[in-house]
């Protein structure tokens, strides 16, 4: 599946993965009427404004990105209605030909790490079938628990040639509170780099040349993108923290290695409700799908000039 991303990243000329991280507040009032108006202000309701707010972005802008990254708690919020949808987003993205990164960010130990790493990357037994779960090609993974946490999905994603990308330095402002943390003089994020390098060697595609194991560092710590880079030369960087957060394009170079890929960058609200924006307002609510499409283009040159001026 790594081959598959970075092949289509070289089709679109876009290391971009759109998060698909959907709350009411995103979804433009005349999406939530219709369905209210068919389900009621029920979950049920929610569940079918956040499809169609979902189905009207992916077929905005799947022409123009490798990737989506739907957030698992965004859908768990709306109970079994938003589960439910969530299925339906990862299978509808799939069938556009885009690859699925899952947020679900398990991170637990012993049967309960092999139960997550099967439902979502994996086939479960039932009697003499088997089923995917939810089916995603990617799903981030909290390693803080240990290696209990991650060698089941090591094994998922040998048997199943479909990845993970391993929590590292994350993007929030508060990560330095245990992440910085020195531990035989180097951050404590750094040691779980270096883990995470032993981990990707062992398992890599019989071609090419990047793991299926990758790493997630936040856009909004270049510095530590640099180091982390030469730590980890066979890892894919899922880079959150674009955008909204307050990353960009400038910041991002050295998260790339020499051949122009190694990363992979996420926009969640920057681009799945641009038409809040100033910039975009012009697109207004019913338009929300095409200011969307339009913040992708914007996103794609920003980081395809400053990955040029690097050279």
């Amino acid at each position: 599946m790594i081959n598959k991303l970075i092949a289509k990243i070289r089709e679109t000329n876009a290391p971009i993965v759109v998060g698909l991280d959907p709350m009411m507040k995103f979804v433009p009032a005349h999406i939530q009427e219709k369905a209210f108006k068919e389900y009621g202000e029920t979950l049920e309701g929610a569940a079918e404004a956040i499809w169609q707010y979902n189905k009207g972005i992916v077929d905005a802008i799947y022409d123009l990105v490798p990737a989506v990254k739907p957030q698992i708690a965004m859908y768990e919020q709306f109970g079994i209605p938003g589960m439910t949808i969530f299925k339906r987003t990862v299978d509808y993205c799939k069938e556009k030909g885009l690859v699925v990164i899952g947020d679900v960010k398990r991170g637990d130990i012993g049967s309960t790490a092999e139960a997550y790493a099967v439902g979502h990357l994996g086939k479960v037994q039932v009697g003499s079938k088997t089923y995917c779960g939810f089916d995603e090609d990617f799903a981030t993974v909290n390693p803080y628990l240990g290696s209990d946490g991650v060698k089941p999905f090591l094994k998922v994603c040998a048997e199943e040639k479909r990845g993970i990308f391993v929590l590292v330095k994350t993007s929030n402002p508060s990560s330095g509170e245990f992440q910085d943390r020195l531990i035989d003089g180097k951050p404590l994020y750094e040691h779980v780099g270096e883990q995470v390098a032993a981990w990707a060697a062992g398992c890599m595609p019989e071609e090419g040349e990047y793991s299926y194991v990758g790493a997630v560092i936040g856009a909004t710590y270049p510095e530590q993108g640099r180091i982390m880079r030469k730590v980890m030369p066979k890892s894919f960087i899922l880079v959150p923290g674009y955008g909204a957060q307050g990353g960009k394009g400038q910041d991002l170079v050295d998260f790339f290695n020499d051949d122009g890929l190694g990363a992979i960058v996420n926009s969640s609200r920057g681009i799945i409700a641009a038409y809040q924006q100033e910039k975009y307002a012009r697109f207004g609510g019913e338009n929300y799908a095409e200011a969307s499409r339009a913040a992708v283009l914007d996103m794609k040159e920003d980081i395809s000039q400053a990955l040029e001026s690097r050279i």
